[in-house]
C-alpha cells in the first residue's frame, strides 16, 4: 500500500493524516486551519523591560531581557563586575528591579540553553549536544564560538540535529525553532538595532474595512472561500499601482514572518498585474504555516497556496516572485546575498531547513518546471518530490477547480522524487531490462560466441564485463587471447584495442597474420613443410587487420600506467568503436603506488577504475595476470587466488580463467593441448565453471577443437 502524506476530508477543517515529525512513520491525525500565531512568551517581559527603560532606567537600548543592544559602560563596582570575561558582553544583560540591567554570565546563559564547557574564555570549543548527545557515537558535535567581547554562538553540526543558538550580533545568523528546544528564548536570537536584517522597508497598508464584492467574487470563481481567505489574512486596498501611474482596487497578499508583516504583494482585481513593496523583506507566504512542520509543500503562486488551504493541506507555502526566466548560470548556484531572485529561500531558510520531506509543486509549464528544479537543487534532492498535476491543469489552483479535493489528494498521494545524480531506482531502467528478457540466444548482451563450441559451453563473451586471465609462462596465455579475439572479429564483427606490452609490434602482428590467412609466415620447422604465406596475403591480411586491431604502445621508454591505457582506450573507442580492450600484462605497468597504499588497496583501486570503464563504454576488457613464483611447482595448473598482487584479481573479476599446457616433452600430443579452466563467471547467463580443451596448430597459430596432430 502506497504511504500517503496527507488524508483530508474538508476545506478548511477536515480530518486526515500526515507524517510525523522525526519517526518516518505515517499515522491518522486531524488537520485543522492553523490558529493566529501567538507571541513568544517572551516577548512581553522583553517589551516589559523595553518600556522601563524609557520611563528612565538606566541602561542602553537593547538592555531588555536577553535583549540584542548595545549597554552603557559601567563604572565603579559595576565595572569591576563587567570586567570579569565571564561577565561581560554588551548583548547579554538581564533586567533586574526597576529596568536597571545588570551583566549576565557567559557561564551562566550557556549552562540555561545546556551547554556546559571545560572553559568560558575566547575561542571554538567542541562538546557535546545537550539536544542530540551526539547520537550513538556519542560525537563531540557542538562547537560552541565565544568572543572576546562575551557575545556566542553554537550550534550542532549533526544534520539530523540542528541545536543552533546564540546572543548579540551572533543571533541574526542562529536562530532557529530548533534552538528553542533546549535553546536560548527568542530575545537573545534578536539582532541589533540597524544591523543589515533591520535594513527592509517596513509595510504601512490602509487595508480596507471589508473585502469588497468584486475581490470575493475573484477568489470564489477559483474554488477558495471568504473563510480561507480570512485565515491567510487576505485583504483588499486602494493603493498606488506602479505600472499604471495611478490608484487601483488590489487584492493584498500579506506575508508574516513570526506573526509580523513583512511584505505585501498586490494583484489588480480585474487584471493580471502584480507588485510588491519596494524594498520589504522576502518571504514565502504562508511562512508561518510551516513552523516546526517535518512535510511541507511549495508551490509557485499565492492562489496555488489558498487552493490547497481550501483542501485542507495548511503546511504550505508560495514562492513571493513566482518563476524566474532564469535560475541558475551554467549550473552554479549564486550566493544568497547575490542572488536577490531567491533571496526568500535564505530569509526563510529556519524554516526551510526543519522539514525533512518537502512537495514542490510548481506549475507544469516550462519556467514552472525550471523553477521546481532550482528550488530542489538549492533544498536539496535528497528530501525533495515533485507534484505532478493531472493533464489539463496547470497548477494547484486549477487542480482544484476541476478535480476537487478528491483530485488534491490523488496528486499528494502520488509524488514523484527528484532525480539525484548516481541514484537510481529499477524502475527508471524498465526498458532495457525487458529488452534483455526478450533477447535471443544469438544477441551479444547474452555473450557472443568464442568460436569453440565446447568453451561457450562455461564461458561466452559478454560487453562491459571484466575477465582475468592468468597461466604459468610460456603457457600460451596471449596466444589464446589473440585467437579468441580473431575468433569475435570474424563471427561477430568485433574489433578490439591491443596494450600487449611484451610483444614487438611485427611479432604479434605475425601471430594475427598466421590466425587470419591460416598459414605460416615463415619458411620455417613449425611449419612442417607447408608453404608459407605469399606477400599478397600478407598484404591483404594487414589490410583486414588494420580495420580490426589497433595498437596501445607507450613511445618513449617510461611503462605506461593504467590511466593512461584506460584513456586511449576510451579515444579507441570514440574513434574506432572497439568492443574489447586487452592488458597484457599486470607487471609490466607502471604502478604509481604511494608508499602509505598496500599493494592490495592499490589493485583494488586500479580494477574498480577498469570495471568502470569497460561498464561506461560497453566493452569486454580481459586482464593478463602472472601467478606469483610457485614453490615446489610439479607443473600442475596454478589458481586464481595464486596471482601475485592480491586477491582481489579474483575478487573483483567478472570471469576468471586459467590457461594452462603440459611440459611433458614425451608426449607431444600432451604439449599440443591447451587446458582451459574456467574457475569463475559471475553472469550464469554466459556460462558456469568448468573445464575444457583445445589443441594449438603450430603451423597457423590457430586453436581448434580436435587435435591437428604433427606431420
Amino acid at each position: 500500500m502506497a504511504r500517503v502524506p496527507f488524508r483530508c476530508a474538508a476545506s478548511s477543517g477536515g480530518s486526515g493524516s500526515r507524517p510525523p515529525s522525526g519517526n518516518g512513520g505515517w499515522k491518522q491525525q486531524q488537520i485543522r486551519p492553523r490558529a493566529a500565531s501567538k507571541p513568544s512568551p517572551y516577548r512581553n517581559q522583553y517589551q516589559n523591560a523595553q518600556n522601563a527603560q524609557s520611563a528612565g532606567g538606566p541602561g542602553g537600548r537593547g538592555g531588555g531581557s536577553y535583549g540584542g543592544g548595545s549597554a552603557r559602560k559601567p563604572s565603579g563596582a559595576s565595572q569591576q563586575l563587567v570586567g570579569d570575561f565571564q561577565q561581560r558582553g554588551a548583548g547579554n544583560r538581564r533586567q533586574q528591579g526597576g529596568g536597571r540591567p545588570v551583566a549576565v554570565p557567559v557561564r551562566d546563559m550557556l549552562l540555561e540553553a545546556g551547554i556546559n564547557l571545560s572553559q568560558y574564555g575566547p575561542g571554538t570549543q567542541r562538546t557535546s549536544c545537550p539536544k542530540c548527545l551526539g547520537g550513538t557515537d556519542k560525537e563531540k558535535s557542538l562547537s560552541v564560538t565565544i568572543k572576546e567581547d562575551g557575545e556566542f554562538v553554537y550550534h550542532c553540526f549533526r544534520g539530523s540535529c540542528g541545536f543552533r543558538g546564540g546572543s548579540g550580533n551572533f543571533a541574526g545568523s542562529s536562530s532557529s525553532p530548533k534552538s528553542k528546544q533546549g535553546g536560548l528564548p527568542d530575545q537573545n536570537l534578536v539582532p541589533l538595532r540597524g544591523s543589515k536584517k533591520d535594513s527592509y522597508a517596513v509595510p504601512r497598508p490602509k487595508f480596507l474595512p471589508v473585502l469588497p464584492p468584486q475581490v470575493l467574487h475573484f477568489f470564489t470563481k477559483r474554488g477558495i472561500s471568504k473563510e480561507t481567505l480570512d485565515r491567510s489574512k487576505v485583504q483588499a486596498e486602494w493603493t498606488m499601482c506602479p505600472q499604471k501611474g495611478h490608484n487601483a482596487l488590489a487584492v493584498a497578499f500579506p506575508y508574516y514572518e513570526n506573526g509580523e508583516l513583512v511584505n505585501i504583494k498586490y494583484r489588480l482585481a480585474d487584471e493580471k498585474v502584480f507588485w510588491q513593496v519596494k524594498g520589504a523583506k522576502k518571504v514565502l507566504f504562508g511562512l508561518d504555516d510551516i513552523v516546526n512542520e517535518s512535510t511541507i509543500i511549495i508551490v509557485e503562486g499565492e492562489c496555488d497556496k489558498l487552493a490547497l488551504q481550501q483542501a485542507g493541506f495548511s503546511n504550505c507555502v508560495s514562492v513571493p516572485d513566482g518563476a524566474p526566466s532564469k535560475v541558475s548560470e551554467n549550473g552554479v548556484p549564486a550566493s544568497a546575498e547575490e542572488d536577490k531572485k531567491f533571496s526568500y529561500i535564505w530569509n526563510c531558510r529556519t524554516q526551510l531547513d526543519y522539514a525533512s520531506r518537502i512537495l514542490i509543486g510548481t506549475d507544469s509549464d516550462e519556467p514552472g518546471q525550471a523553477l521546481g528544479e532550482e528550488l530542489a537543487r538549492r533544498l536539496g534532492k535528497e528530501r525533495c518530490w515533485s507534484l505532478k498535476w493531472p493533464e489539463g491543469c496547470k497548477d494547484a489552483n486549477d487542480t482544484l477547480q476541476r478535480h476537487g479535493v478528491a483530485g488534491m489528494q490523488a496528486v499528494l498521494d502520488a509524488p514523484e522524487a527528484f532525480p539525484i545524480r548516481g541514484l537510481f531506482d529499477f524502475k527508471m531502467f524498465q526498458d532495457d531490462i525487458l529488452s534483455y528478457y526478450g533477447l535471443k540466444d544469438a544477441d551479444e548482451r547474452r555473450g557472443v560466441s568464442t568460436g569453440w563450441s565446447n568453451v561457450d559451453e562455461c564461458y561466452r563473451v559478454v560487453p562491459g564485463e571484466l575477465t582475468i586471465v592468468t597461466g604459468v609462462p610460456n603457457s600460451g596465455k596471449s596466444e589464446w587471447i589473440d585467437a579468441l579475439l580473431y575468433n569475435i572479429a570474424t563471427n561477430s564483427g568485433w574489433c578490439f584495442a591491443l596494450c600487449s606490452m611484451e610483444k614487438k609490434v611485427r611479432e604479434h602482428g605475425r601471430q594475427l597474420l598466421e590466425k587470419h590467412v591460416g598459414k605460416p609466415f615463415f619458411d620455417a620447422p613449425y611449419a612442417r613443410g607447408e608453404k608459407r604465406m605469399s606477400q599478397e596475403e600478407v598484404e591483404a591480411g594487414l589490410e583486414w587487420l588494420s580495420e580490426r586491431f589497433f595498437l596501445i604502445r607507450h613511445e618513449d621508454e617510461m611503462l605506461p600506467n593504467i590511466d593512461w591505457i584506460l584513456d586511449i582506450g576510451k579515444a579507441a573507442v570514440m574513434r574506432y568503436g572497439i568492443r574489447g580492450l586487452v592488458i597484457d600484462p599486470y607487471n609490466e605497468l607502471d604502478h604509481q603506488r604511494p608508499d602509505s597504499r598496500s599493494e592490495t588497496e592499490y589493485v583494488s583501486q586500479m580494477l574498480t577504475k577498469i570495471k568502470r570503464f569497460a561498464q561506461h563504454y560497453d566493452c569486454h576488457v580481459w586482464f593478463v595476470a602472472h601467478p606469483k613464483q610457485l614453490q615446489n611447482w610439479k607443473g600442475e595448473a596454478p589458481d586464481l587466488y595464486d596471482i601475485s598482487g592480491s586477491a582481489h584479481f579474483i575478487n573483483k573479476a567478472d570471469n576468471g580463467l586459467v590457461i594452462h599446457r603440459s611440459r611433458d616433452t614425451s608426449d607431444p600430443a600432451s604439449m599440443r593441448a591447451a587446458q582451459i579452466f574456467v574457475r569463475k563467471v559471475r553472469n550464469k547467463a554466459a556460462g558456469h565453471i568448468g573445464d575444457c580443451t583445445l589443441y594449438y596448430d603450430r603451423r597457423s597459430g590457430r586453436y581448434v577443437m580436435e587435435d591437428p596432430g604433427e606431420d
